[in-house]
């Protein structure tokens, strides 16, 4: 309504008319008044014409014009008075009246004309009316309370100046600032009137919205129709749906009673995690542990792979030092049976010239008298020593001369020094194996979980075993006085690390670092005694076989703490063993055969040989027999009964008359047999590969009872119960009607 008053109140000015829907501003007003003061003259004159009306009565067709021109006077001094107005009530009202007023031929009366002065006077005392000149306005104010209706319009159109005044720089630089201001607050007012009004757009077409969305949501009541029929309804139907209703809701109920105690399981799951976040240390000091540990095995792994190469060079170098030198004795013994075999092949043939050319040559003579002689030097090392129950050929004559003991020492010790150049250039905390596993260590005290996580049980075989075939570089379990592997550094360190002394049995489940000493001896040292294994033991020295096989017994009794109890090492090793011990039936076993006549003489070259050569067979049976308990019984029967025992030894034992000598053979032969063999033969009858042993020692009771040595057949008998011959023993008996002997059976 504002708006249309604005108009047609620009409308009544005369000339000039426009029409801008927008919100009232300073230059529309500055406006308006200068169009006022452009009027100013013609009002004016109207004031005049008032004056004279008021002199004169109303007559004539000039009274008339000047009537009209006050007519016009009173309308705009309205339109401009109701234009500065707030109440919208009164231009509504006014707009008809102003119509009315502004229609052709219309002279208000003298009453219309008090009334707009009266309404003008009221207008400006209600501060609705803008003064044109602000610095008069306190003088204007006096005057129009002094002055009466009548001398309003006069005194203020003496009042009015028509030409500006001079300003001075100050003023004009203070207007100007001001219309800056005026213009910036203008702009304002506009944009903040432009969203009003968008917000009153927006406002009134939510409202359509929503009342027509109201209406669309309001459901239309069903209409019952009575000529539809309702199905029938019984007691059993409602009863049946209540049922399934039940039922369905208590199948409801239960899926959200699980679902609520799944949801509330997993509450508790969530304080305990927080309840453990909580108590857990810093992150930041995890993250620094961490990427230190981490920089530290990298750094540990970098230095070993770069040594791993010298380390393999340093231990071929020593493994090839031991396996020349057993190849050496090896080779020397073969030669030497060979040579010796000839020699007296050739003294058994009768023919005392040296025509064979085999036996012609001082190099092969020199090598008997150099046989000869470690021979006598070692009896008379025996003899110093007092062991009497030894044979000839029971030595293993592995002796090297002291130019080879020289040259071994002296190689073996620039080995060695190049060794302990490995690590010359490495800090302690990369080679030490004790100070590596407490950083390892204290990675388990802080973080159980996370080491767990990382299986450092199972890294850390791998991550020692360069530094641990360091240390057993100079390691030879062969020798007679080699180190014990619990008196080296890595074992006591691995040792206290996995705390194998303190742990009980039933605590071993639970730490996996109990597996790290287990798996050190499968990952190091079982490869390296396959390869001593191999290459330099002598199944023939018995000495070496002996601690060989107390080495195998502690190694395999640490393993089997382990779980992994049968590993492969533990198989290459053990076939290895055995694969040795073949090939030394095979080649190292020779017994000849000579006519009595050439052996009943003992101290003739063809008895003595066949003797050194019988204990030599001995001594290995001794030797393969030993393994039982590491090797399986089956292999250890087949290859010390079966091959050795029944084919080589038996042979010779039937050739040697009953005697004294026959019986000191068997019964060295009986010594060397394992007598848990026996200890479950309750049948009366011995193990199937004695039998022709048993039937050999059977007719040597015989004999020896026919030539009335009752010690002797004894002593035979003897031997019989001890391979659980019974049945035999109690047929001698019965035989022979030797009553006094049954308490050797036991009856």
């Amino acid at each position: 309504m504002q708006d249309l008053s604005r108009f047609h109140s620009a409308s009544c000015f005369g000339d000039e008319q426009f029409f801008k829907i927008k919100k009232p501003s300073f230059n529309e007003v500055t406006f308006r008044i200068r169009k006022k003061e452009s009027l100013l003259p013609a009002q004016t004159e109207i004031e005049e014409s008032k004056k004279i009306c008021q002199l004169e009565p109303r007559t004539g067709y000039t009274k008339g014009t000047h009537k009209t021109e006050e007519e016009k006077e009173d309308e705009s001094y309205s339109s401009l008075s109701e234009d500065y107005s707030s109440s919208d009530s009164e231009n509504e009202s006014s707009s008809p009246q102003r119509r009315k007023d502004s229609s052709p031929g219309y002279i208000p009366s003298a009453a219309c004309i008090d009334a707009a002065r009266r309404k003008r006077h009221l207008a400006r005392t209600r501060a609705d009316y803008l003064p044109l000149d602000v610095s008069n306005s306190h003088r204007v104010s006096r005057r129009r309370e002094s002055s009466d209706l009548e001398s309003e319009d006069e005194s203020d159109m003496k009042n009015l100046n028509f030409v500006p005044k001079m300003r001075t720089l100050r003023q004009r630089m203070t207007e100007h600032m001001v219309s800056v201001s005026d213009e910036s607050s203008e702009d304002e007012a506009q944009i903040k009137w432009e969203e009003q009004q968008i917000k009153k757009a927006v406002k009134l077409s939510q409202e359509t919205y929503d009342d027509a969305s109201l209406h669309k949501s309001q459901p239309t009541k069903p209409k019952f129709d009575p000529s539809v029929s309702l199905p029938p309804v019984n007691l059993e139907i409602v009863k049946k749906r209540l049922t399934e209703r039940i039922t369905s809701l208590q199948d409801v109920h239960r899926a959200h009673q699980r679902e609520y105690e799944k949801y509330m399981e997993d509450i508790e799951s969530s304080k305990m995690t927080v309840q453990e976040l909580e108590k857990s240390s810093d992150a930041a000091v995890n993250y620094k542990f961490y990427r230190a540990m981490k920089t530290y095995v990298e750094n540990l792994v970098n230095c070993l792979n770069e040594k791993l190469k010298y380390i393999n060079d340093v231990e071929l170098a020593v493994h090839l030092l031991l396996q020349q030198r057993a190849m050496r004795v090896l080779k020397r013994r073969q030669d030497e049976l060979k040579n010796e075999s000839a020699y007296v092949q050739h003294l058994t043939s009768g023919n005392d010239k040296a025509t064979n050319g085999k036996l012609e040559g001082d190099e092969k003579t020199q090598l008997l008298e150099m046989c000869e002689h470690r021979r006598t030097c070692r009896q008379q090392v025996r003899e110093c020593s007092g062991e009497a129950d030894h044979h000839e050929g029971m030595s293993s004559d592995d002796e090297l001369t002291p130019t080879e003991v020289t040259e071994f020492q002296k190689s073996k010790d620039n080995v060695l020094e190049d060794s302990k150049k490995v690590f010359e250039d490495v800090h302690a905390d990369f080679c030490d194996i004790r100070k590596i596993l407490l950083k390892f260590q204290e990675w388990k005290e802080k973080f159980p979980d996370s080491y767990c996580d990382a299986y450092i049980s199972f890294c850390l075989p791998k991550l020692l075993n360069p530094l641990i075939r360091v240390q057993l570089i100079n390691w030879n379990p062969l020798e007679q006085n080699f180190t014990e592997l619990e008196e080296m550094p890595w074992f006591r360190a691995i040792e206290e690390f996995s705390g194998a002394k303190k742990v009980s049995e039933s605590k071993r489940d639970d730490d996996p670092d109990q597996e790290v000493l287990p798996r050190v001896i499968e990952k190091t040292i079982l490869p390296k005694m396959t390869a001593f294994v191999k290459s330099v033991w002598d199944p023939l020295s018995t000495s070496q076989t002996k601690n060989l096989v107390q080495l195998c017994n502690d190694v395999f009794e640490k393993q089997d703490l382990s779980k992994n109890g049968c590993s492969r090492a533990k198989e290459d090793l053990i076939n290895m063993v055995v694969l040795r011990m073949k090939k030394s039936v095979e080649e190292d076993v020779f017994i000849p055969l000579y006519p009595k006549s050439s052996v009943e003489d003992k101290s003739s070259p063809c008895s003595k040989f066949q003797e050194r050569r019988f204990w030599s067979a001995v001594k290995l049976l001794s030797n393969v027999l030993l393994w039982d308990g590491i090797v399986q019984e089956d292999t250890v029967r087949d290859l010390g009964l079966s091959k050795l025992l029944n084919r080589y030894l038996l042979l010779n034992l039937l050739n040697t008359p009953p005697g004294p000598d026959n019986i000191e053979k068997c019964n060295k032969v009986v010594a060397c047999l394992p007598g848990r063999w026996f200890q479950d033969l309750k049948s009366g009858s011995t193990l199937p590969e004695l039998l022709n042993f048993c039937q050999h020692l059977l007719q040597c009771a015989r004999v020896l009872h026919k030539n009335n040595h009752s010690e002797e057949t004894k002593a035979v008998l003897l031997m019989l119960v001890k391979v659980k011959a019974l049945h035999v023993v109690e047929g001698f008996i019965e035989e022979y009607k030797l009553e006094h002997l049954k308490s050797m059976i036991g009856k």
